[in-house]
């Protein structure tokens, strides 16, 4: 009797027992979508009715459709803005937030975390107004400046669509990665700042040989989640452009979503669904194969 009693209130039971329903939805909601969609995509299926095997049509469609490869580009480009714009900046105001010189430091956390209250399709909808072609604020500030030649419908534009999309979504993200590197930072052992002071390093010395490479396994981790995370975005692109104008500003969820939900092919739209977590798991261990031969170089 003791034992059943020790057997049922050991860590192990009840970590097991409280885990359990967060480990089964998981698996139902994260895991189990995957097998199914590969098992979809060999299927013409447009959702309702009955499934018809074609084996690997909807693949042999998919390596020649043109709008695909066209959205796979754009998310290319999505990936390396993200990475090269939100991380450097949310960096640098981590550092900023994180000195004991910098006034106001709690207005400014307050002021910057603004943008992770919204919902992504609010942030989509203001950015729509800001970019408005009469009375958005670009607009309004390029009049103002005298710059008229500037002025233009920067979401209709093929050549600026996706790029005017990419600022909303940098001021989206920013914050978050922000977050990410001050609590890094705040963990970083006094005493090694201390110890550089008094060998004399200051500034920009400090950060290079202390605070940078104590953030390294941070910065990975949160240019892992940029690059995934750039792939498979939707939210706001789809609320400011819907993929347009003339799929200039497609991604490869919002072209899953429109052959899924609109031309009612849940059989391609898997393939898509399927290619996008293939490309995304590839992609990330590929960086993540670099980053730790770079780390045994170092």
């Amino acid at each position: 009797m003791n034992k059943l009693k020790q057997l049922l209130y050991s860590d192990k039971v009840a970590a097991i027992v409280f885990l359990a329903p967060a480990l089964f939805f998981f698996g139902l909601y994260m895991i189990a979508p995957i097998p199914m969609s590969v098992y979809y995509s060999l299927h013409n299926w447009s959702g309702i009715g009955q499934r018809v095997y074609i084996g690997l049509r909807n693949w042999a469609e998919l390596l020649k459709d043109p709008i695909f490869w066209l959205s796979f580009r754009n998310n290319l480009k999505l990936v390396v803005v993200s990475i090269g714009t939100q991380l450097p900046i949310a960096l640098l105001l981590a550092v900023f937030l994180s000195s004991k010189k910098t006034r106001f430091a709690s207005l400014f956390k307050t002021i910057y975390f603004i943008p992770l209250l919204f919902s992504s399709v609010a942030i989509g909808v203001m950015w729509l107004y800001i970019y408005d072609t009469n009375f958005g604020l670009v607009n309004s500030f390029l009049r103002y400046i005298g710059k008229f030649a500037w002025i233009r419908d920067w979401l209709g534009d093929p050549k600026t669509a996706l790029y005017a999309v990419m600022m909303a979504i940098n001021w989206r993200f920013i914050p978050f990665y922000m977050i990410l590197f001050l609590a890094a930072i705040v963990a970083i052992p006094e005493e090694l700042f201390e110890a550089a002071m008094i060998d004399g390093a200051r500034g920009l010395q400090i950060f290079r040989h202390v605070t940078l490479p104590m953030l390294r396994p941070t910065i990975i981790n949160a240019a892992v989640l940029s690059l995934v995370g750039a792939l498979k975005f939707f939210d706001i692109i789809f609320a400011m452009t819907g993929g347009g104008p003339n799929h200039a500003s497609e991604l490869m969820a919002t072209y899953m979503y429109k052959r899924s939900f609109k031309d009612f092919r849940m059989g391609y739209g898997s393939t898509v669904a399927v290619a996008i977590f293939l490309i995304a798991m590839v992609l990330s261990l590929a960086f993540l194969r670099l980053t730790r031969r770079s780390s045994k170089a170092d």
